[in-house]
């Protein structure tokens, strides 16, 4: 029995469930998951829903963290400076982590996308090969297609991913479709990684709209076009930590609290998902047929949405202004049956690519 340690960036929930389904389908298929390091805040908590779901010991460690500003949106000169006092603390997360392999002795280390673990990885040159998983090696791909404008954040963001994967033996490159595989640039194209829950819900169609927002202050735009459309349903779910777990404004708005179960239950019948262009989120919404308005945060996003758009997914926008989603609803056209046959060839792919390397 291969056993099998994973490195996790905890930044948001999408790095965690797809670790989530990973270990589910490494599980079946006869392999031992030895350890799970989160790298994240340290004033931010490891999600309770994560040690529910996996099947093994958690660690969490300090390791760099987007930070927002008053706007809700991405501060990359303030997340720089922001970390420039915590290098020594990055380097003894380095070594928390070289100490975690010598304990559990893994044939096998997985990186969702923690760059602690690539420097870990060029740093200890382990014996256990490292295989990255993220949509964000798609960038990397000769037919990705990028926005038009945002050179420089094109330039930053592929740089953090290298840094990522410093020395590992494959990029798989997580997709809302099939790609040809780049193995010049150990670039593997592969199915997205869903979270369990999504595949037992049954799709219906009710008239709400249902929001996800991972910002707080993002909240005032929804108010805002709330007021001026009172006559179509609302249901947002917001991280605001100290939220009640509903609170209902008026007959058409109601905020929920962050619940993962909760939200996914309501995307099941709702009309569309209004998002943040999140790879995860769009993704259960193309498993469920759901049409989606992708509003990105930072450039990362802007990819996701445009590649959102290619697919047929959905919309992207500028604002939480529900007008344009609205507007797009009559002429969208159902993908969800190519993205669920493309899922669901997914796993066979995944275990050749891991037997690979071991």
């Amino acid at each position: 029995m291969k056993k099998v340690l994973f490195l996790v960036q905890g930044e948001g929930r999408g790095h965690l469930t797809q670790a989530i389904s990973m270990s589910l389908t490494l599980c079946e298929a006869g392999y031992q998951l030895v350890a799970v390091l989160v790298g994240g805040a340290v004033e931010r908590p490891i999600p309770a829903f994560f040690y529910d779901q996996i099947s093994a010991p958690v660690e969490g460690f300090s390791s760099p963290n987007l930070v927002f500003n008053s706007e809700g949106k991405v501060d990359f000169g303030k997340t720089v400076t922001h970390h420039l006092p915590h290098l020594f603390r990055f380097g003894k997360s380095i070594r928390q982590i070289n100490e975690a392999v010598k304990r559990y002795q893994p044939d096998l280390i997985l990186n969702f996308y923690e760059i602690l673990g690539g420097f870990y990885n060029w740093l200890y040159r382990p014996s256990a090969p490292m295989v990255c998983i993220g949509h964000q090696y798609l960038f990397f791909h000769s037919e990705f297609q990028f926005p038009p404008t945002g050179r420089m954040d094109r330039f930053l963001v592929n740089f953090n991913s290298r840094l990522t994967a410093l020395r590992a033996k494959k990029m798989l490159a997580l997709s809302f479709d099939a790609l040809a595989d780049r193995p010049s640039k150990q670039v593997f194209v592969v199915s997205p990684l869903l979270r369990p829950d999504v595949h037992a819900l049954i799709p219906s169609q009710k008239e709400y709209i249902l929001v996800y927002l991972n910002h707080p202050a993002l909240c005032g735009q929804i108010l805002d076009w709330h007021r001026n459309h009172p006559d179509v349903p609302l249901h947002c779910f917001w991280s605001k930590p100290d939220a009640p777990p509903e609170e209902k404004i008026d007959e058409t708005l109601t905020l929920h609290r962050l619940d993962g179960t909760k939200f996914l239950e309501m995307m099941a019948g709702c009309k569309a998902l209004v998002t943040t262009a999140g790879f995860e989120s769009v993704c259960e919404a193309m498993y469920l047929d759901k049409p989606v308005m992708v509003v990105p945060i930072h450039y990362e996003q802007a990819c996701n949405a445009a590649d959102t758009e290619r697919v047929g997914a959905g919309v992207a926008a500028e604002r939480f202004d529900l007008s344009i989603l609205m507007n797009y609803l009559p002429q969208h056209q159902p993908v969800g049956e190519n993205f669920r046959r493309w899922y669901r060839e997914g796993e066979k792919k995944w275990l050749t690519h891991l037997e690979s390397v071991t």
